[in-house]
């Protein structure tokens, strides 16, 4: 193997490793602290997001 074919391969394995730990992630429960912060996030780029659309109108 040449050295393009071993960062090749190690970049799969790379991607493949960070898609199955992401995955694991995802499945888990996340605590109740985790999600409400998402949901904050969440609503703070819908208020900025009709911001921004009402600047341009």
């Amino acid at each position: 193997m040449d050295e393009k074919e071993l960062d090749a391969r190690a970049a799969r394995e790379i991607d493949e490793n960070l898609r199955r730990v992401f995955k694991q992630m995802e499945d888990s429960n996340l605590p109740d602290r985790f999600t409400d912060l998402l949901r904050q996030l969440r609503e703070s780029d819908s208020v900025q997001h009709a911001a921004s659309k009402e600047e341009r109108s």
